[in-house]
C-alpha cells in the first residue's frame, strides 16, 4: 500500500482569505458567526466550534484555470489557527463522518477517471492509498461525500 500524507490548505493562502483576499469568484470571503454544526476548517482540518467567527469564500483548489478546476464553498476559522501537519493520519473528525468522496487526478490536474469513489470513513486511509497507488495518479481530493465540497489534498510519499 503506498504511503500517503493529508495536506491541509496552506496558511499562506489562509492567511491571505483573512486579510481580504479575493475568492476564487472575485469576492472577498464573508464573515459569519459558528452554530457549531459541522463546520470544518481548511487550515486546521479541525471542527469551527458554535460562536466563533468563521469565513465563508470560494476555493479553487487547483493551479490554473481549466476544464477540471473546480471551484467551491469552503470554510475557515476568521482567526489564525494552527495548521495540520502533514501526516498520514487523517483528522479526527473526517472518521466521525460516515463517508468520504475521493477522487484522483494526475500531473496536469485532470481527473483520472475511474479512481472517483465514495467510502466509508473508515475505509479513507487504505482506499486512498489505493488511489495513489494509479500509475497516473499524482493527488487525490477528499470531498465532502455528501455535497462534494472539497476538504484537503492527499500527496502520495511518508509524512
Amino acid at each position: 500500500m503506498a504511503a500517503i500524507r493529508f495536506v491541509a490548505l496552506s496558511t499562506d493562502v489562509a492567511d491571505a482569505y483573512r486579510q481580504g483576499a479575493l475568492d476564487a469568484n472575485g469576492q472577498r470571503p464573508e464573515r459569519r458567526i459558528s452554530d457549531g454544526s459541522g463546520l470544518p476548517c481548511r487550515h486546521c482540518l479541525g471542527e469551527i466550534a458554535a460562536g466563533e467567527e468563521y469565513l465563508v469564500l470560494a476555493h479553487r483548489p487547483f493551479g490554473a484555470l481549466q476544464a477540471f478546476a473546480e471551484s467551491g464553498p469552503i470554510f475557515l476559522h476568521a482567526d489564525a489557527c494552527t495548521r495540520y501537519p502533514e501526516t498520514s493520519a487523517p483528522p479526527a473528525g473526517f472518521l466521525e463522518r460516515p463517508a468520504m468522496m475521493l477522487r484522483g487526478y494526475d500531473v496536469d490536474e485532470r481527473i483520472v477517471y475511474g479512481t472517483g469513489v465514495i467510502v466509508p470513513s473508515e475505509q479513507l486511509v487504505s482506499s486512498a492509498a489505493a488511489i495513489v497507488d494509479h500509475p497516473n495518479v499524482a493527488f487525490v481530493h477528499a470531498r465532502s461525500a455528501t455535497n462534494g465540497c472539497f476538504q484537503c489534498r492527499i500527496d502520495p510519499g511518508a509524512a
